[in-house]
């Protein structure tokens, strides 16, 4: 039973919003990595793939583009990683408050599950656009640059294929974050009832608890949305034409060729990058949210 509380979305969006902030410039390099590693072609026979896992190929980047070749990409999130997490916290509280019969119900772990993937629905409307950017500058090479910047990749999107070709990659998306946002929330709220010391308020816990929930929440987040978000990456990066019924064909190739462990691709990275990048994230949005209670205490 999730802890009774006044559900207040707008403090959710204004809190998540900054919590994203903390998740971006804290888990982007290795995002570049994780990306990076799920869209790098099969090896011809008899060759060694381009990277050997997760230490080499951030270390392949840094002496190839230095450290800054880890933050490829970084713009089109962070310019709108603040909306987009702000959407996505919006989406839960909106989810907790539809489900409450009186204010300050306490919610079932079911309810709490339900209130996450509805965030999921409303992150994935507006994080698949930026995801096909991010995707297409971060497997750029010095020698293969089709886009100066996330902006000449939107124009240049938008010229080959209007808007479709921008939101190339939704049903993935939907597919990977409305199961995987259900268990992210989930696993945070179960997580912070758990630490909570009896006595105590969730409120009242201390910057290591936070931090050790948030950044459990992001662990088994991405163990669930990893395949999908294989499969989103490559479709994502492909030419427009190579999958013509979506990720019907991506997961039969993929699988074809590689083997079923290959929908685990990146694997180590994501979880390298899961924990702090998401711990960063909670303790940003827990921070904010007694920042607002603070400033204007609640009715």
């Amino acid at each position: 039973m999730s802890e009774a509380e006044h559900v207040s979305p707008f403090r959710n969006f204004v809190a998540g919003g900054f919590g994203g902030v903390c998740l971006t410039l804290a888990g982007h390099p290795l995002d570049t990595v994780k990306v990076c590693l799920q869209t790098q072609p099969r090896p011809p026979q008899g060759h060694s793939p381009l990277y050997n896992g997760a230490i080499d190929c951030f270390r392949k980047t840094v002496a190839k583009e230095g450290v800054q070749g880890l933050y490829k990409g970084m713009a089109a999130p962070i310019l709108a990683i603040t909306p987009i997490t702000a959407i996505v916290f919006f989406g839960f509280g909106l989810g907790k408050k539809l489900q409450q019969k009186y204010p300050d119900q306490p919610l079932t772990r079911g309810q709490v599950f339900c209130a996450g993937m509805l965030a999921g629905v409303f992150g994935s409307a507006v994080l698949t656009p930026v995801e096909r950017i991010k995707c297409l500058l971060q497997v750029q090479t010095g020698s293969r640059q089709n886009y100066m910047g996330p902006w000449d990749c939107v124009r240049k999107l938008y010229h080959e294929a209007g808007v479709p070709g921008i939101y190339k990659g939704t049903f993935l998306t939907l597919l990977r974050d409305v199961p995987a946002t259900g268990v992210y929330f989930l696993t945070y709220e179960w997580l912070k009832d758990v630490l909570t010391l009896q006595g105590q308020r969730q409120q009242d816990l201390s910057t290591p608890r936070i931090l050790f929930a948030g950044g459990m929440a992001g662990i088994f987040n991405w163990i669930v949305a990893i395949p999908a978000d294989v499969l989103k990456s490559r479709f994502q990066t492909a030419p427009d034409k190579k999958y013509p019924q979506g990720f019907r064909d991506v997961l039969r190739d993929l699988v074809r060729e590689e083997g079923v462990t290959s929908l685990y691709k990146g694997f180590s990275a994501v979880m390298l990058r899961a924990f702090p990048a998401n711990a960063a994230c909670f303790l940003g949005y827990e921070v904010t949210m007694r920042l607002l209670d603070w400033w204007c205490p609640r009715g």
